[in-house]
């Protein structure tokens, strides 16, 4: 049977490399004790220089043979070095990757003494040319260290490398699988091994199929198929059903290998008529995500990176996200497995093309990337060219194979930003950003793809640099960035040529000094670096059914001149509501309706109103209130005032219960509010977060709220107990709030 350890803990770090460091005998000094996730450098929230993570490092980590490891084959699984690793074990190099977004793993076994074990990485997080996505300018930072996780994994001397699991006849009543298990017979001699695939739900068996195999030296692979398979549920974006596929290996002394993955049977295209899931037309309404966080860059562990997903399928209520410009997080994307968040996934990489061999590693990150990734059945496309690069026929002509290759279950893409390029992919991909306030919205699709009839397309960027938006912005600029959301995500909808689009992006994050507000950050998202939203968040979180979540969000800030002129019309309510009531100094003004007229596409358009008939308005302010009307009853109500001033501090933990394991985290929210429980978006007093019992803060302690709020994110160490951490502004205090940790 095989083993996993997770290797996270306990690292030795410097920030600088010596050859010396790879014996096993030289002392640690001036080492760290880290556990991973790890970022080489913490980085300020902006205003800082991108080179000052763009070192070569060192991590060492020391681990104890284990007898039962006798016979057996053990490897070291690196989840992301970022850029280029080289990986020794007592004192002997054993082999090295290129690119910081795939994984490798290294043989350890030829080295291996019984006692102490050495294990060292080199880790070179400069930006390297031979290196994609490097080698020009990139609108993005890519960090340094070793920011994902780290296994020991001890098999068998035949062992299952992977298994790619294959739903067939989806949309029959009896369905099939077909599983293709790759086997690596490290012995010199043919071995008979009987191959067993278990189908099961929930832990409950539902098929099982066993095939007697002669296994060579070498690798190989064999097919087994379990056939009539009947009561399967498919997963889609509502009902997101997971299957567990088991495969072992055994002889006539037991079972010698497993290996488990999740799928499930679901079956995704997109065609010259639109998106098709398990047969029904989907329209996908997703954003592009950076994997980046203040301060630590891609370094957070598993519940951030899950929770990200949470946010974008349950406070954004998209259907889809695209892992732009990188295979991200496998944290990431077995969230998305679970709650039903379609994924499109492509390589590493920004609009620069190496060199013939820069290119050879961009086509094994199509490799990695789809052998890491083939069974998640939330990922419906693979994006397999350079975002926004210019047409290379070779190149694309092998990435295309490649991915066909390896998973002929799925369709390719390849982002563009150019008309009339090569289509060498079976989805044209389209960032479009014609749109810029005026009446172009979205350009036809067969103007972008010059072909004589339409072909699958999606749209995979807009807005972004077009209209950068800070959530302190003043308001007739927050209530655009979200209309151009609103204008795009209605008429990709309205074109049926179009199978859905991605609007650029989900977060702001952090870039390269060539780019952004020249404080190193680009404010493109719908939501901050801290996930705190902006207005546009409010038209995506709108899309969902009121009965499960009622929205109510008006995009004001209810003030008489933050708006050029004054006054707040035309007001723009977010909210999928059949009707909101207006009140206004506690007299009823009338019912307002959604713009079903105007923005007939999205399934739940704002409410609009561009006059309002009332004494006194725009004179006198007033208290406003709004009341959300759905089948009659009034559900949701947000209320303003004229006079805000700061009343609350509040803390908003995503988690109370944590892992004392030394790299667990949480983000925690403060916001000030005022009377009616509103935002002070033009707020910026110092705030001190402090902090008792077993957790850090990740980034500073001490810094200043932006636009009335800010978030950390608070991390554990090894021991058990309770955190309690509040915040101090210099008018205000938080409540305290305990997070468990436990082991």
């Amino acid at each position: 049977m095989r083993e996993l350890i997770l290797l996270n803990q306990g690292w030795e770090f410097s920030p600088q490399w010596r050859d010396e460091f790879i014996q096993p005998e030289v002392k640690a000094e001036g080492f760290v004790r880290v556990n991973l996730p790890h970022a080489n450098k913490e980085i300020p929230y902006n205003y800082f220089d991108e080179k000052d993570y763009q070192f070569v490092s060192c991590y060492r980590r020391t681990f104890a043979y284990e007898e039962r490891w006798a016979g057996k084959r053990v490897f070291a699984d690196f989840d992301g070095v970022m850029a280029y690793g080289e990986v020794y074990l007592n004192g002997k190099l054993l082999a090295s990757h290129k690119g910081g977004y795939t994984p490798f793993a290294v043989d350890l076994t030829s080295e291996l003494q019984r006692g102490e074990n050495v294990l060292v990485v080199k880790v070179d997080s400069t930006e390297r040319p031979d290196i994609p996505p490097f080698g020009y300018t990139i609108d993005y930072l890519c960090y340094g260290g070793i920011y994902r996780d780290v296994f020991l994994r001890i098999v068998d001397p035949v062992f299952i490398e992977n298994i790619f699991a294959k739903p067939q006849k989806v949309l029959e009543e009896k369905k099939a699988l077909e599983t293709t298990v790759f086997l690596n017979n490290t012995t010199a001699e043919e071995q008979i091994l009987t191959v067993t695939v278990n189908l099961k739900k929930d832990g409950k068996p539902i098929a099982e199929q066993s095939q007697t195999a002669v296994v060579k030296p070498g690798k190989g692979s064999l097919n087994l198929v379990l056939s009539d398979l009947a009561g399967i549920e498919l997963w889609d974006i509502d009902h997101p059903q997971l299957y567990q596929v088991e495969v072992t290996t055994a002889d006539h002394a037991g079972i010698r290998d497993n290996y488990t993955t999740r799928i499930g049977f679901r079956e995704a295209a997109v065609k010259p008529d639109g998106f098709y899931l398990n047969g029904k037309k989907v329209m996908i309404r997703g954003l592009n995500r950076h994997q980046a966080f203040p301060y630590v860059g891609y370094a957070m562990p598993a519940r951030v990176q899950r929770r990200d997903a949470d946010i974008l399928k349950f406070e954004l209520s998209l259907n889809a996200v695209r892992t732009s410009h990188y295979p991200q997080s496998p944290h990431f994307l077995d969230r998305c497995d679970e709650i039903g968040l379609l994924v499109f996934e492509e390589i590493p990489g920004w609009q620069h093309i190496g060199d013939n061999d820069w290119q050879a590693v961009a086509c094994e990150n199509v490799r990695e990337m789809i052998q890491r990734d083939w069974n998640h059945p939330s990922i419906f496309l693979w994006g397999v060219r350079i975002n926004e690069s210019q047409d290379c026929h070779g190149f694309y002509k092998e990435t295309n194979r490649i991915a066909r290759e390896l998973d002929p279950t799925r369709q390719t893409a390849g982002v563009r930003y150019i008309e009339n390029s090569e289509f060498l992919e079976d989805v044209y991909t389209m960032n479009d950003f014609i749109h810029s306030g005026g009446e172009q919205i979205l350009r036809d699709p067969k103007q972008v793809t010059g072909t004589k009839e339409y072909v699958p397309y999606m749209v995979t960027e807009f807005n972004g640099h077009m209209f950068p938006t800070k959530r302190f912005d003043q308001e007739e600029r927050l209530v655009e960035h979200a209309l151009r959301h609103l204008r795009v995500q209605n008429q990709a909808a309205l074109d049926p040529h179009i199978s859905g689009a991605f609007g650029w992006c989900a977060f702001d994050y952090n870039t390269h000094y060539d780019f952004g507000s020249g404080d190193r950050i680009c404010y493109h998202g719908v939501m901050d670096m801290f996930r705190i939203p902006k207005f546009a968040a409010h038209f995506y979180g709108s899309q969902v059914d009121p009965r499960s979540k009622p929205v109510l969000e008006p995009a004001t800030r209810w003030t008489w001149g933050d708006r050029s002129i004054g006054g707040v019309l035309p007001l723009v309510i977010f909210t999928n509501c059949d009707k909101v009531r207006i009140k206004l100094h506690g007299h009823d003004i009338g019912e307002f309706y959604p713009s079903k007229a105007r923005y007939p596409g999205v399934p739940y358009p704002p409410v609009i109103i561009d006059k309002v008939e009332v004494g006194d308005w725009g004179v006198q302010w007033f208290e406003g209130e709004f009341i959300g009307i759905v089948d009659g009853e009034e559900v949701i109500v947000r209320r303003f005032t004229p006079a805000p001033v700061p009343t609350k501090l509040v803390i908003q933990p995503d988690d109370l219960e944590l892992k004392a394991d030394g790299m667990d985290a949480t983000r925690v929210v403060f916001m000030v509010v005022d009377q009616m429980g509103n935002p002070l978006p033009y707020l910026n007093d110092a705030i001190e977060f402090q902090l008792e019992g077993p957790g850090t803060i990740i980034g500073p302690s001490k810094t200043a709220l932006i636009g009335g709020a800010i978030a950390t994110w608070v991390r554990t160490t090894e021991e058990v107990g309770t955190i309690r951490l509040k915040g101090v502004t210099t008018r205000l205090e938080s409540e305290t709030i305990e997070i468990k940790v436990r082991k």
